[in-house]
This record gives C-alpha cells, structure tokens and sequence, in this order.
C-alpha cells in the first residue's frame, strides 16, 4: 500500500529523543529515513538500558526502537573528510536534512545549512534545539528536563504551594519532536508548490510554550497564567477527579456544571444537595467549594469504580466523565486498541512486539510500524550501493579508512 512520503528521504543526523523521533513519525508515514550514527558508538541511546542497569538480552531496547523504528543506519566516521563528503552526496540525493547537534558541530563538520544546500537548493534542512536559533541562549546545550524547567510546565504541574514538578517520559523531547516533524512537512508542502528548500527549527522552548497556549495566551493578554488548582478547593467540583473505593480515580469535566447538579446530585445519592443553598449554582459552589468537594470525595469513596461507571452511565443527565489513567493502562484501553494507537509488529529477533502506533489515522494512506530500528551500520553498503552509485571498490577503500 502506497504510504503519504513514500519517494522523500530524509537524511538523519541526530542522537538520543528529540531529533530522532522527528524522523521516526516521517518514517512511519513511509519515508525513507537514513540514519547517520557514528562509527564505532552510534547513537547514545543505544545504550541507555545498560546505564539504567537493564538487560538488552531478553527484550527490545524500547529507547531506541521507539526513537529509530522504520530507519535504514550508515555508520560513518564524520572527522575524515571523506565521511564529510559522503554525507554530503547523500544529501545531494536526499530531500531533508535533520540535526539536533549543539550549534556550530553541523558548521565545523561541513554539514551546516549553506555548505549543503550548495549541494542541493531545496534542501529542507531541520534543526532541533533548546531554546530556539537566535538569542543568548540559543548555543546552550538542552535536555528533556531542561525543557520542562525553561518552559515553566514545572510549575504549571501539580498544586499551588508544590516544588516544581518533574514529568517522567521525554514530554519536552516529544513534543519538540512533534513539532519539527510538522515543520518539515509544512516545508516540504511549500517547496512543492513553491520550489523553495529552506531552514527549518523547532526547539524545546518553543514547542513546549505552545503546548500551553492557552495559560500563556492568558498571561499575555490578562496579565496571569492559569494559576495551579487545588483538588480539593476547585471553583467547579465537576471539574475534578475523585478517589474510588478500589483506589481507583474518575475525572469530571462538566464545564456548564448548572445544567448538570441536579441530575448528578441524584445519580450519587445526595439528590438534598441540588436544594442546599450552599450549591446552588455555580458561584455558590464555588465559595463553598471545599465542602462541596468534601461531599464527593466522601460519595465516591464509597462505591469501585466500575459501579460508579455503571451509575452515571444509567443515569439521566449525560454526564461528561472518562478513567484516570496510568501509563501503564494505556495498552490495554480499549480506546487505544480500537484506534491503533498502540499496535504489534513482528521483530525479527523478538518476535510479536507491541510499540506506540499512530496518533493520526488517514482513511486512504495510513501510516505503520513496518522495519525495526536498525542495527548499527545495518544499511550502510546497500545504501553506499544502491542510493550513491558508489561500487564495491570504493566501499572497500572507505572500509580500509575506517570511513565507513
């Protein structure tokens, strides 16, 4: 089946999350995406199971597989100058050229914007970075936690009153990657409607400033962010999550909470509460809004959270409500099944392996897992062979420079 980049390739230069799971989403889309990794190492990320002090033996390095999935690799040994020119004619035949190196390695290796788009004028040439291109800051090396802590999702996480809040799981470098995937889609639109390569950035800070546009749209034109809230003080008690007996959690979200008190007091038990002049509306609610809520903290804790499932289900008022989920649920949603949000491949030295699938469906030409991460090197004479022309006594000659 025909896939939407099929006939785009997409040279990759980048190590650990962010750059590299920019070129995993191009690739699932059906991308050709040659991963460049250094010679003897390759990408830091292949052995990030040993330094958490996991076993590689028995299951899938999920760093990496996650981050390099459906990716061809060429080892090459970028301070020979014949390593520089090979990734140069590779990109001469390429349409996109990705790095998250810190700024000024592309320029001093001979891979920086002007050198290679000397070799191809519609280069898309994509760059991750920390804190954007320009500004005092902009040659400052960055982490996923660094990205969290600049952007202010720190303190945007948890309570009032709490320390900054860490979020485990590459948040800054996933959606630093997100957006740069979106970048170079929109560039290549462009060059094919307009025939123009350009730069392309997306940086930690800038990606995760825009994952909170709204609190910040907030504070550049009121003059406040959306401060932290107070489960158990909160303004609108059906805008909430509340403990179940099985220590389970339910989350409300009834924005128009009027239209639904009456109906919801009743289906809890408490129909008397739709009378009390301390809940009567809205702003009622929310001057009591500690009893209120201490009221259905007291309710839910009463019953699982199947029961209370099955109780707002069967009763009037269409309530608005869903699970609070662990990550670790997540694969077993039946929503996720449903949508193929996670999916199963077969690896060839695993065998059935699940991994995250698509977060966008397409009705005609959908995306996939189909190629594990490579081995390191895996690809490089088929891709010396079939991509650059080049013949097997050049390959040798490479080898015995340890170009390649």
């Amino acid at each position: 089946m025909t896939m939407p980049l099929e006939g785009i390739r997409v040279v990759d230069w980048t190590i650990w999350q962010q750059g590299p799971v920019s070129t995993a989403m191009l690739a699932d889309l059906g991308a050709d995406v040659i991963k460049i990794e250094e010679r003897e190492r390759g990408d830091p990320g292949r052995g990030i199971l040993s330094v958490m002090g996991a076993s590689v033996e028995d299951r899938p390095n999920f760093y990496f597989e996650a981050n390099n999935r459906n990716k061809r690799s060429v080892t090459v040994d970028l301070s020979k100058p014949e390593g520089q020119a090979l990734v140069q004619d590779l990109v001469a035949h390429s349409d996109v050229f990705v790095q998250n190196f810190r700024k000024g390695v592309a320029g001093r290796l001979g891979l920086d914007s002007a050198t290679l788009r000397a070799r191809n004028p519609k280069l898309i040439y994509a760059s991750a970075t920390g804190y954007g291109p320009e500004g005092p800051d902009s040659g400052e090396p960055s982490f996923d936690h660094l990205g969290l802590a600049r952007s202010g999702i720190m303190l945007a996480a948890g309570e009032p009153g709490m320390p900054p809040v860490g979020i485990a799981g590459g948040i800054a470098d996933q959606m630093g990657a997100v957006m740069l995937a979106y970048g170079v889609m929109t560039a290549l639109v462009a060059r094919e409607r307009h025939g123009v390569g350009q730069d392309v950035d997306a940086s930690h800070l800038g990606s995760m400033a825009f994952l909170q546009g709204l609190s910040l749209s907030m504070r550049l034109m009121m003059g406040a962010a959306m401060p932290r809230m107070n489960r158990r003080c909160a303004n609108n008690c059906l805008w909430n999550h509340y403990r179940c007996a099985d220590d389970k959690w339910l989350a409300l979200a009834m924005l128009q909470a009027d239209r639904y008190w009456a109906d919801f007091a009743a289906a809890i038990g408490r129909p008397e509460l739709a009378a009390d002049e301390r809940f009567k509306d809205l702003p009622s609610r929310a001057q009591n809004a500690e009893a209120a809520v201490g009221i259905l903290d007291e309710r839910f804790a009463a019953k699982p959270r199947d029961e209370w499932i099955a109780i707002l289900r069967a009763a009037p008022g269409d309530f608005i409500f869903t699970i609070v989920n662990d990550v670790g649920d997540l694969p077993d949603d039946p929503q996720m099944q449903a949508n193929g949000y996670v999916t199963e491949f077969d690896h060839p030295n695993f065998g059935p392996t699940q991994m995250l699938g698509m977060p966008v469906g397409f009705s005609e030409m959908p995306g996939s897992v189909w190629r594990a991460a490579p081995e390191l090197g895996q690809h490089t004479e088929e891709i010396l062979l079939d991509v650059l022309g080049y013949d097997w006594e050049r390959i040798a000659e490479l080898r015995k420079l340890d170009v390649i």
